[in-house]
């Protein structure tokens, strides 16, 4: 991923996910704010290789973010009124980007500390059923 950006709109998934993030984001911007009732083809996968690129991303993202705002202080409610999902689902993300991340060396130590986490669960009075 983060290639430089393609030339022509990406039409692909594949294609759309070779793009940085971020560049996602702005390019699927201007592809809805562009979009009339005479769209072409083109123009509609572009569109859906956008949309399901940021999809991909975000997915893989969003945990990190989740972690983020539980090491700030954010409760069961405020992530969950801030990314419209159950506590249970963000929980699920969290706990299974968590559990890779724990695991994951680098330079001898775990990308995220277990104890942190634990830390986390206990604070949130999780009695972690996963």
């Amino acid at each position: 991923m983060n290639r430089a950006r393609p030339t022509e709109p990406p039409v692909w998934f594949a294609d759309a996910a070779e793009i940085n993030p971020f560049q996602l984001l702005l390019d699927l911007h201007d592809q809805a704010v562009a979009r009339t009732p005479g769209t072409g083809l083109d123009d509609v996968l572009t569109e859906l290789a956008l949309s399901a690129a940021v999809v991909s991303w975000w997915t893989r993202w969003q945990p990190s973010v989740i972690h983020t705002a539980l090491r700030a202080g954010a409760d069961l409610t405020d992530i969950a009124k801030a990314t419209g999902l159950d506590a249970i689902d963000f929980l699920r993300r969290w706990w299974r980007w968590a559990d890779v991340q724990t695991r994951l060396d680098i330079g001898g130590r775990p990308s995220v500390d277990p104890i942190e986490v634990r830390a986390i669960e206990r604070r949130l009075g999780l009695g972690v059923v996963r």
